[in-house]
């Protein structure tokens, strides 16, 4: 039973995301669309302040373009492969994560940066995952997630000050939205304070 309970690992959640995002991708490339994909699930201000509620979290799985695309899904795999040890025996604990990460970026864009009219991509849930796997290694004792962290927040403080490089934008065809980035980065933090506090209550309970 614990072999089959596992046999469904993060690597096929990968796949399963990977997939969704091509599909919607490519459901979006041919002029005139095969359907509007951009026009009913980009997260766009005016839209979700309508009642379209959905674009919080589908705008996540739209890109830009096919180097967006095709950045976003690599960033994917090496962090969730960096982090592995995490997820390997709970992949569960990713497709939670990943489903709160998406949620709460497109909530803390709508409330924070009401300016910010339209973005789509999973930048911002990125640098909440690498957040978050940094976090678990600290606690776990690694020494490398103290880098990890301090690094990431640098990385978007740095973005913060001076914005996106030119490089990147011009290869996405689009404006970083290098906001994404921080709300991305503070989800990641809180998700990870809140998955410690309510694992060693857990603990205690169970000792207890």
């Amino acid at each position: 039973m614990a072999k089959q309970s596992h046999s469904v690992g993060p690597y096929h959640f990968l796949v399963v995301i990977s997939v969704i995002c091509i599909l919607l991708f490519a459901a979006d490339v041919p002029t005139p669309a095969f359907f509007p994909i951009d026009h009913y699930f980009s997260y766009r201000y005016d839209d979700i302040a309508q009642g379209q509620v959905w674009r919080l979290f589908s705008g996540n799985l739209l890109h830009t373009n096919l180097w967006h695309l095709l950045m976003n899904l690599a960033g994917f795999w090496v962090i969730v492969f960096l982090h592995e040890v995490h997820y390997k025996r709970h992949p569960e604990k990713l497709v939670l994560l990943f489903v709160c990460l998406c949620l709460l970026e497109g909530v803390g864009l709508y409330l924070f940066y009401p300016s910010l009219k339209a973005y789509v991509g999973l930048s911002g849930m990125l640098h909440g995952l690498f957040a978050f796997g940094a976090m678990m290694d600290i606690r776990k004792g690694y020494y490398s997630g103290y880098l990890l962290l301090v690094g990431v927040i640098a990385k978007v403080a740095y973005e913060q000050y001076f914005g996106a490089t030119e490089s990147v934008t011009e290869l996405i065809g689009a404006r970083v939205a290098t906001e994404s980035h921080l709300i991305g980065l503070i989800c990641g933090l809180l998700c990870a304070l809140c998955w410690s506090f309510v694992a060693n209550r857990f603990k205690y309970n169970k000792l207890s």
